[in-house]
């Protein structure tokens, strides 16, 4: 099977179930847990906006001109906080309206240890699953991507906001108990939440009383040190595959994130 690659996709199971996108086809993972699987990346990347092929993936995937016109490359994808659509700068107003001026949660979880995020409400629970969360606690619903985002800088001057995926590919992290946290947390931060009602309105932000998800990975062995494979200097990925967690798959040889080679014309075998 050969095709570009994107990111797995996954569904909430027990444990979580796993694909493969190769263009456009879908490679069921989990049914290749204990066996071997090769990966040859071909020596092509084709810009997953554009189709066009380039020499470098920039913001996973893309090619560098659409890396700099699309509104879903900005830096405020990666920081929220600083969203500017109110200000008229947007890259693509209307993907802003669908994809930012929409509810945010802002979560707390357990991925190589205690830490906040965000994320649209259409991405729950793919986000956990993303970052390798094994719990996972949503604490506030927000109307914007905005408001999510500063909430969540408000939060992390306490707890971590991102995730060591080394510490977080070396095992089941110790349960954490993410109420206990929350009711630590949210008055810490309760100036910053009133400023916010005042600024947006006192609807904007609402807190939550949800109950903890529980996720399970699809791992057998956990790797006991870290050596990660890079399809930019060694194009043959392959060995067992013991496992798959957030978006790396776990061979007996190392580790790969499927995401970091979005559009990377692969063949598997």
């Amino acid at each position: 099977m050969q095709g570009t690659l994107k990111k797995l996709k996954s569904s909430l199971t027990q444990p979580i179930q796993y694909y493969l996108p190769v263009g456009d086809e879908l490679v069921d993972l989990n049914a290749y847990i204990g066996k071997q699987l090769t990966l040859t990346f071909n020596g092509a990347i084709l810009c997953s906006s554009c189709g066009k092929k380039t020499k470098k993936s920039y913001s996973q995937g893309h090619c560098f001109v659409c890396m700099r016109k699309l509104a879903s490359c900005d830096m405020c994808i990666m920081k929220p906080e600083t969203c500017h659509y109110d200000q008229g700068t947007c890259r693509e107003p209307q993907w802003g309206e669908e994809n930012c001026m929409i509810p945010h949660y802002v979560y707390l979880a357990n991925t190589s240890g205690l830490k906040v995020g965000i994320t649209r409400h259409t991405q729950i629970p793919t986000r956990w699953i993303d970052q390798g969360a094994t719990q996972a606690l949503p604490i506030f619903k927000v109307q914007t991507r905005l408001q999510s985002g500063l909430v969540e800088v408000a939060l992390a001057q306490f707890i971590a906001d991102k995730t060591n995926w080394r510490n977080m590919l070396k095992g089941q992290s110790e349960v954490l108990d993410l109420k206990a946290a929350a009711a630590e947390l949210i008055p810490q931060i309760a100036d910053k939440l009133n400023e916010l009602a005042e600024l947006f309105g006192a609807t904007a932000i609402e807190q939550l009383d949800e109950e903890v998800v529980d996720l399970e990975f699809p791992v057998t062995a956990y790797p006991t040190k870290i050596s990660s494979f890079n399809f930019d200097k060694e194009p043959v990925v392959s060995g067992i595959l013991n496992g798959i967690k957030g978006q790396y798959l776990i061979f007996d040889t190392g580790v790969i994130n499927i995401r970091k080679f979005t559009s990377y014309d692969v063949t598997v075998g």
